[in-house]
């Protein structure tokens, strides 16, 4: 059975940076995630390197068979808070699925910030991330039309990826 996992750097919790990403793991696995950890509702914790309940969630992410990782574009990057809960995985071994990174952003200007922030982090933290990251225009992130040519050519190989697992 696929474990999938929706990871979100927003720093307001309940975004449509959430709302996206979980439309991308709806449609990549076909149906809800099993684990949705919004970063935003944790507060304080992810400070704390000793916090039993984030461990416990890194563990779970690090374990899922796929997994969106998804951040407002901030600074040409994905934000701090994201950064924060990344900087808890082991690297090379942290994870051990399908990742994907997810940026929504204002304008296409910022449309290479997730091949060029996020994947790079997503593989050193042991990531298989199948084909270009995803980028979406903050004001289409509820048009499925904004998905639809990158999960027509992403999600075949995310289903072959996963059937191997």
């Amino acid at each position: 059975m696929t474990t999938t996992a929706v990871v979100v750097g927003n720093p307001k919790p309940a975004s449509r940076t959430l709302a996206a990403a979980t439309h991308v793991a709806r449609e990549l696995s076909g149906g809800e995630p099993d684990l949705v950890v919004d970063l935003a509702t944790l507060g304080t914790a992810i400070l704390d390197w000793s916090d039993a309940d984030i461990a416990s969630l890194v563990d779970q992410v690090g374990k899922a068979d796929l997994v969106v990782f998804a951040s407002p574009t901030y600074k040409a990057a994905y934000t701090g808070l994201l950064k924060l809960f990344l900087d808890r995985f082991a690297g090379g071994t942290g994870l051990s699925g399908v990742a994907i990174p997810l940026l929504l952003g204002g304008s296409p200007a910022h449309s290479l910030a997730p091949e060029l922030t996020l994947r790079p982090v997503l593989t050193e933290i042991g990531g298989t991330v199948p084909g270009r990251g995803l980028y979406v225009i903050d004001s289409e992130h509820d048009d499925p039309a904004a998905y639809a040519d990158w999960l027509a050519v992403t999600k075949p190989t995310v289903t072959a990826l996963l059937a191997g697992r």
